[in-house]
């Protein structure tokens, strides 16, 4: 909703503060569709020149995520919490038993507890590949944390790209209007004999192309470039999280020290209370006994 609101407040503010002022509209949008036809096209074509199909559809999914903001809720911190909870106190008590969880989570009557962390297979894989390294009986816990960092940069990487490529988009937009306005004028000499009112409305029609690249670069593509990696840099914290519990886990720390140092390091909009956390680790301890 905020987007929304945000995109409607940029037209509002930019095309009435213009019409407040004494502008017309027509020449606007009688110049319009060619102007981006060439700048849209153009910013189009050189998105899809420098980057691969896996990229262009990630970009897309991501787009909509200007709209929908972070993945995980408050809530969804908090069953992280519960659910690793019982992976490591199951693996504590049970070894053996551990093992069909990890190995196949789809069929787990501890993950099916957590439908949305369970649709997540970074997550997922996440847990389970951690799991299964605390299982290997690693002598240095510090090699798994080492492993676990570098998979998670390159994760990040990986997820940025979206950001990156609609921020160079956006840094492109304003010369593509140049183009476009240049393509104007040219356009223009071609009537140099006409009278100056048929020129004056063919220059600005060609200032059209520079207006609009600059508007759809830092009204639009460079902020939904902005939140696409608000909204990424976010989601991260719910990977960190894991990394975070279970890497305690590895040191041998007591259970609920291992969670409290995951509660601890939870954003703190999304942070549960030390008695909210207790309250939903009661219901797991209960619904186990």
């Amino acid at each position: 909703m905020i987007g929304i609101i945000g995109i409607v407040t940029v037209f509002a503010m930019v095309f009435g503060g213009y019409l407040a002022a004494g502008g017309k509209m027509g020449i606007i949008f009688k110049a319009l569709p060619y102007e981006m036809t060439m700048i849209g096209g153009a910013a189009i074509g050189a998105f899809l020149i420098s980057n691969d199909m896996s990229a262009i559809k990630q970009t897309v999914r991501d787009i909509g995520r200007v709209f929908k903001g972070p993945k995980w809720a408050h809530a969804d911190y908090r069953d992280l919490l519960c659910l690793l909870f019982e992976l490591i106190r199951l693996a504590r008590q049970n070894p053996v038993a551990i093992e069909e969880h990890i190995e196949a989570p789809s069929e787990s009557s501890v993950f099916s507890k957590y439908d949305k962390i369970l649709q997540d297979d970074e997550a997922i894989a996440l847990i389970c590949d951690t799991m299964r390294s605390a299982s290997m009986n690693y002598d240095d816990p510090h090699q798994v944390e080492e492993v676990l960092e570098k998979r998670m940069e390159a994760n990040m990487h990986h997820a940025m790209h979206s950001s990156h490529a609609l921020q160079t988009v956006a840094d492109g937009l304003p010369a593509l209007g140049i183009v476009a306005a240049v393509l104007g004028i040219i356009k223009t000499m071609g009537s140099i004999d006409q009278p100056p009112e048929v020129l004056g409305k063919l220059i600005g029609g060609a200032l059209v192309g520079t207006f609009l690249g600059v508007f759809l670069a830092y009204g639009f593509v460079g902020p939904f470039a902005a939140k696409v990696k608000s909204v990424t840099e976010e989601d991260s914290h719910f990977y960190q999280l894991i990394r975070e519990v279970l890497v305690a886990n590895l040191h041998a720390h007591a259970t609920n020290i291992c969670i409290e140092v995951g509660r601890q390091n939870t954003p703190s909009h999304h942070r549960p209370s030390f008695s909210e956390l207790e309250d939903a680790l009661k219901t797991v301890k209960q619904g186990a006994a």
